[in-house]
């Protein structure tokens, strides 16, 4: 028995359900085209992911109820009724107020923590053909874990359906369905069916591709049928989306695979055997209730299938750089930004958000401003001036000594508020040029930065997004490498100048000012900051791991007094296991500080 099926990766935005539909049509068309019977979207397609508070909002989750309808209708009345189409949306429950006293709440119709009514959002998947929505799943296992909230906003499902397409028995499922051993894979496995469709929307942070296709392959061994993992693209706010959707046999041989961060149709050509299918069954099947649809039962008629497409993985900072491009790109995009600003030191840092943002926008949308102050150096100017040349970016220069000076003039600062006054000074600047041409500001300080508070407020930290807010410096570094490596093998003009890796970072808000004289070495600090942030490893733990204790006290102490300043910086892509902002949320105040445990007395030690 064979089925063709489709897989569009494709790059939503969220509460856009007019132009989510209009991808889904389009992107269908393009699938039913390629002669596929089946073609599945990524999750919450209709409403983008995540659609965090709106979740909430009565109004809109009834609209993208309507829309799947309309959708559906739509579909048959644009010559693609025959396309089984796998949709993820917004359900909305009837209902409204508490449960009565005398009748305590079924599974079905559980409140949400920050919905406490009866009847709730679900996070759902629909299967549409004919101009009907065949079937409708609710996600099961809601991720409350770093960037995810699902707990708060939807009721999880308890039924499973199965639809029949052309003699194939096709499961729903979504998403964390996926990473949950004997969940709804494991229920598939044991009710009898061909076929898992995942529809997904699961942020990229680095090497997470690694996972997947084990992952995958366990459950498709779990639910003894193959799996079609297909997986959102795109930024939201912090988070990006990679991609790599997949499909791989129920033996786990990976049939196709589409390439990361860009919009995609994966085609490829099942070859199923309904007789390896144990027993069907349908009813109670383990925590779930079967349920089973039929659409069709006549197979496709045999044809020569085609070879799929399996895409190469991209090395590490290949997948970094173009994560981060794709993140801004669209952030500036979805929101309706012309260009960008930012301040160009001649530092590593500005000048690989620099090359970033000629990567995402091109340079004509891209305008970089020098603001040399007393204490810049030559080569400061004459990087900037480089980094300039090399991308094509628009360039002036500004310099704010006389600025300062008349606040000096104003006002009695000596020591860190004077070296600040400059920071200060450059951040009203590009805020200016921003209001006055439409720019967003673009803010260049890196996660290790961040970290420690090594920023002024108000100052180098203001702007709109942060490009390499999750980048480590030491990562800024190997990414500026590879992105003039990769520059110098296609024939193009290396981006970012020598010099600008070269050089000893430094702020230069004074006289000959360097980076080290009050951090650690980065390759020292971004260490502890990976084992302390990302991994939330205690004092005790950090120095198991070799780190030296007089680093880790003084990255520590730092760390922890500089969570008021991250409460107030600006959005940027997340890459990594933890990301300051929605991933990581520790309070402001806060008196906990990290000792080594107590050892009671006449404990062993």
């Amino acid at each position: 028995m064979q089925l063709r099926v489709a897989m569009a990766q494709v790059d939503t935005r969220v509460g856009d359900l007019a132009g989510n539909a209009d991808l889904v049509v389009r992107w269908a068309a393009e699938a039913s085209a390629a002669g596929a019977q089946l073609v599945v979207f990524p999750e919450m397609t209709l409403t983008g992911y995540p659609p965090e508070d709106l979740a909430l909002r009565e109004s809109f989750a009834r609209a993208s109820e309507q829309s799947l309808v309309d959708l559906a209708g739509r579909l048959a009345a644009d010559g693609l009724g025959a396309l089984a189409v796998v949709v993820g949306y917004l359900a909305h429950t009837e209902g409204s107020g508490p449960a009565p006293v005398d009748e305590p709440p079924t599974d079905d119709d559980r409140p949400s923590d920050a919905n406490p009514r009866r009847g709730a959002p679900r996070n759902a998947a629909a299967l549409l053909h004919g101009g009907e929505v065949v079937a409708r799943y609710y996600k099961r296992h809601l991720p409350n874990y770093g960037v995810f909230d699902e707990a708060r906003y939807f009721v999880p499902g308890t039924d499973l359906p199965v639809v029949r397409l052309h003699g194939v028995d096709v499961a729903l499922t979504i998403c964390e369905d996926l990473w949950v051993e004997g969940g709804p894979c494991g229920v598939a496995g044991e009710a009898g069916v061909d076929l898992v469709v995942s529809p997904n929307a699961s942020p990229y942070e680095r090497a997470k591709d690694d996972l997947r296709l084990p992952l995958v392959r366990r459950r498709a061994a779990e639910a003894r049928a193959a799996i079609l993992y297909c997986n959102q693209v795109g930024g939201q706010d912090e988070l990006v989306f990679d991609g790599d959707s997949m499909a791989v046999s129920p033996t786990g041989e990976l049939l196709a695979r589409a390439p990361q961060f860009v919009e995609h149709l994966l085609t490829v050509d099942l070859r199923l055997d309904p007789s390896a299918v144990p027993e069907r069954r349908e009813g109670r099947v383990g925590p779930m209730t079967v349920t089973r649809h039929v659409v069709s039962d006549e197979p496709v008629p045999p044809y020569e299938p085609r070879p799929a497409s399996i895409a190469e993985p991209l090395s590490d900072c290949e997948e970094v750089w173009r994560a981060l491009v794709l993140g801004l790109r669209d952030f500036i995009d979805k929101n309706g930004m012309p260009s960008v600003v930012l301040g160009l030191s001649g530092g590593i840092d500005s000048a690989v958000c620099a090359a970033l943002a000629v990567d995402a926008l091109g340079a004509d949308r891209v305008h970089g401003v020098g603001l040399p102050s007393t204490w810049s150096s030559e080569h400061s100017l004459a990087d900037a001036e480089d980094l300039a040349r090399r991308t094509g970016l628009h360039y002036s220069v500004v310099p704010i000594a006389p600025m300062v000076d008349s606040f000096h003039g104003a006002a009695e600062l000596t020591g860190v508020a004077a070296e600040n006054l400059q920071a200060r000074v450059r951040g009203t600047l590009l805020m200016g040029l921003s209001n006055q041409h439409g720019h967003l500001l673009l803010t260049t300080g890196n996660k290790s930065e961040v970290a420690v508070g090594y920023s002024t407020l108000y100052g180098d930290s203001a702007g709109g997004f942060a490009p390499i807010k999750d980048v480590p410096k030491t990562l800024v570094w190997e990414l500026a490498r590879w992105r003039n490596t990769h520059a110098r093998g296609r024939g193009e003009t290396e981006p970012i100048p020598q010099n600008s890796i070269d050089k000893p970072p430094s702020a230069e808000l004074a006289p000959g000012q360097v980076d080290s004289d009050s951090l650690p070495s980065y390759d020292l600090l971004d260490a502890v900051i990976t084992d302390y942030v990302d991994r939330d490893l205690g004092l005790a733990e950090l120095l198991e791991r070799g780190h030296d204790a007089e680093v880790v006290a003084r990255v520590l102490r730092l760390v922890d007094a500089a969570e008021f300043k991250r409460r107030q910086s600006a959005p940027g892509t997340k890459i990594s296991l933890k990301a300051f902002g929605r991933d990581r949320r520790l309070p402001i105040t806060n008196r906990w500080r990290e000792t080594l445990p107590t050892v009671r007395e006449g404990a062993a030690q």
